[in-house]
């Protein structure tokens, strides 16, 4: 048996026995106290409005509903203070760019560059100002009256960007946020959805078969798929039961959470190639934290069964304390950034993101509410 084989069993058996632990809710809040103080404590909130940051804020917001802590609400408004609450900066809406991946400022219409006003309507909520939001008002009010619907070609952008049209309904009031939603998803499902397994291709590039898995299978990317599943449970979280076409929405929650459950490890964890744990075999965490808050939502709002999924989530959910929580407060096994699972890549207990810490605290406070219940 070679050292890999006989690791195997080893680190099931510690997984299984960290999921004895029942845990309580101050047991979970120090937890997460621990893991948003190191971060908080070791990064600036002075960085760009880009995706990855913005992730992190859109758990940390979740943080402060909470507890209520002044201070991990003033590290999201340094941060919206210090982008002059805006994502990207160009003025002209005749340069303004999405067909493709960018960084520039004149790429405003690309979904990692909205994500922060996820954030933004968040804090105008608790203290409106109307120059909290004048930006995402001026950017998402153009896309919303656009005749383009292929806006969302990546599935990130699910995450990104859905929920920021739920969110512009609730501000303004006006359905046509909500009308862009369905029209982008629809064409989002066009091109990148499997329907035989309710699971998302991260995009055109990798829809089987014309991409495979080494070993042929379809090629799911865990952390895409997570970012559709947490963003479905933020739109439903939102939308009311009474929009036409939100029993559309439903449907897709429910069957991505099914495809999602058959495929996790038995260590509670999905590898980055869902179907294929050969083609980038390890622990990862961003997509398994993704999935445990999607999971978790989806049981705490009646659109998942606690019978059938409280299993996979407390797997998940020992997972990510028992292996990828660090003792001080560091969140491991973090796939760096990227668009897929590669293979030979180096995912290990110091590979860290803000990202997956946002993956984290999302995936922590909604398991709050789950001991809550």
């Amino acid at each position: 048996m070679n050292m890999r084989n006989l690791l195997l069993p080893i680190c099931l058996f510690l997984a299984l026995s960290v999921q004895a632990k029942k845990w309580t809710v101050d047991e979970v809040k120090e937890v997460i106290r621990r893991v948003n103080t190191y971060w908080q404590t070791n990064q600036s909130a002075e960085v760009r409005a880009f995706w990855d940051h913005a992730a992190y804020h859109t758990g940390n917001m979740e943080v402060y509903k909470l507890f209520h802590d002044r201070q991990m609400l003033d590290y999201s408004l340094r941060w919206a203070e210090y982008n002059q609450w805006k994502g990207a900066t160009e003025a002209n809406p005749a340069k303004w760019k999405y067909k493709r991946y960018g960084e520039g400022q004149d790429f405003v219409l690309f979904g990692d560059w909205q994500i922060c006003f996820q954030t933004y309507i968040d804090l105008y909520n608790l203290s409106p100002d109307e120059r909290k939001v004048a930006r995402a008002k001026e950017v998402m009010g153009y896309e919303a009256d656009s005749k383009a619907h292929d806006y969302w070609w990546w599935a990130d952008a699910l995450y990104m960007v859905m929920p920021v049209m739920t969110k512009m309904y609730l501000l303004t009031g006006e359905e046509k946020y909500l009308d862009k939603l369905y029209k982008n998803i629809c064409y989002s499902d066009s091109i990148m959805l499997d329907k035989a397994t309710g699971l998302y291709f991260r995009d055109g590039k990798y829809v089987y078969p014309k991409h495979k898995t080494a070993n042929g299978k379809k090629d799911f990317w865990a952390r895409g798929d997570g970012w559709v599943l947490a963003g479905l449970a933020k739109v439903l979280q939102d939308m009311p039961k009474t929009y036409r076409h939100q029993p559309f929405f439903a449907k897709k929650f429910v069957n991505l959470a099914k495809g999602v459950k058959k495929l996790q490890q038995p260590e509670g964890h999905w590898t980055r190639s869902m179907m294929d744990p050969e083609q980038a075999p390890g622990y990862e965490t961003s997509g398994t934290a993704f999935f445990c808050y999607g999971l978790l939502w989806g049981v705490n709002n009646g659109y998942l069964s606690k019978k059938k999924y409280s299993p996979t989530i407390e797997k998940a959910w020992n997972y990510l304390t028992g292996i990828a929580l660090q003792e001080d407060g560091r969140i491991g096994y973090v796939q760096p950034i990227g668009e897929r699972a590669i293979p030979g890549q180096t995912v290990d207990a110091n590979s860290q993101a803000n990202f997956g810490v946002g993956a984290f605290l999302l995936a922590a406070c909604e398991y709050v509410k789950y001991l809550n219940r």
